[in-house]
């Protein structure tokens, strides 16, 4: 008799990573803090096959588990759904700070690259003057190279009596948060090719090209620098894959 179990087992899921040729598998949608243990077991197996695992979390995690999951992850994308008490309060029966803690702890005391996701909801969390004070905290606590990327709602379950959010909304966050010093800042869930793609640092030229999921040109180096001024961009490439 085979259970579901059997069918996703950490050997399995990792076999399979391995068949597809995947560089990377990531956990998502259902908070893998919610099933730490299996998460964990299943990267494992996938570190063993050179597979890098990915946590998509809200970040929201006691300082315990937090250590013990983040040991085993290669990457993560932490959900930053707004800068204040009141938003997490009231939307998210949850807390600000514990997200804060989780994205220091990420900077300071690990190798885990990390980016940060803002779902920009309207009349929400969509005020310049939360994102300016969001974007700045990033830099002081976080550093510059920290990548962010500003999302669109869509109306859905218990909101779908809030409005999409307009494109020029997410211009206006990526343009507050490049006026702060975050060096890579993005809109997602829409097509906007210049917003959506990489962009030296030091030289300003055009390094990944992206337009929603899709990539274009490639201006960077295996070990991903500039290949038009040789700045060094942040991120993790090719040449600082495991098994390269």
């Amino acid at each position: 008799i085979h259970t579901l179990a059997d069918q996703a087992s950490p050997e399995l899921l990792a076999e399979a990573a391995d068949d597809l040729g995947c560089r990377s598998i990531a956990f998502t949608y259902n908070d893998p803090v919610i099933f730490l243990e299996y998460a964990v077991d299943v990267a494992k197996e996938c570190q063993k096959r050179g597979i890098d695992a990915v946590a998509v979390s809200a970040g929201y995690v006691n300082d315990e588990p937090r250590r013990e999951f983040y040991e085993h992850m290669d990457a993560a994308n932490i959900d930053l759904k707004a800068f204040t008490e009141d938003f997490y309060k009231q939307l998210t029966v949850s807390e600000l700070e514990p997200v804060l803690e989780t994205l220091e702890y990420l900077e300071h005391e690990t190798d885990v690259w990390y980016e940060i996701t803002n779902l920009v909801i309207p009349e929400e969390n969509d005020g310049e003057a939360e994102i300016r004070e969001m974007c700045e905290w990033v830099v002081d606590h976080l550093g510059r190279d920290v990548p962010i990327h500003f999302s669109a709602f869509h109306p859905y379950y218990k909101m779908d009596d809030k409005q999409r959010t307009p494109p020029s909304t997410l211009l206006r966050a990526r343009r507050v948060a490049r006026d702060a010093g975050i060096e890579y800042a993005y809109v997602g869930n829409i097509h906007d090719r210049e917003a959506d793609s990489t962009y030296c640092h030091a030289c300003g030229e055009l390094v990944i090209g992206r337009d929603w999921y899709e990539l274009g040109e490639w201006h960077l180096d295996a070990e991903g620098c500039c290949e038009h001024c040789g700045a060094e961009c942040a991120g993790v490439f090719e040449a600082d894959s495991p098994g390269d």
